[in-house]
């Protein structure tokens, strides 16, 4: 599975200090929160625009998409997996 690189254009104090001590589907960079149905819907929303998932390799976009699908799970919220912007 891939490991998702630190990204310069981001501060990760930022994604704590806004959302708290929360799981985030991008954990070394605190980006896209999956605490909560909300946060999930709006985690896959934001991942699937193409200027976010951009900024990162193809393998860690699929590593940040499982992580919210897996959270989707968790939480029994539906989100459709052929989503994309």
């Amino acid at each position: 599975m891939a490991k998702i690189d630190r990204r310069e254009d981001n501060n990760p104090e930022r994604g704590e200090h806004e959302y708290g001590d929360v799981a985030f589907a991008d954990p070394v960079n605190n980006k896209y929160p999956i605490d909560n149905p909300d946060h999930i819907r709006a985690a896959w929303s934001y991942i699937n625009h193409e200027d976010n998932a951009a900024k990162y390799e193809k393998d860690e976009v699929k590593k940040i998409k499982d992580r919210i699908m897996s959270a989707a799970k968790e939480h029994d919220v539906e989100i459709d997996p052929d989503t994309v912007d």
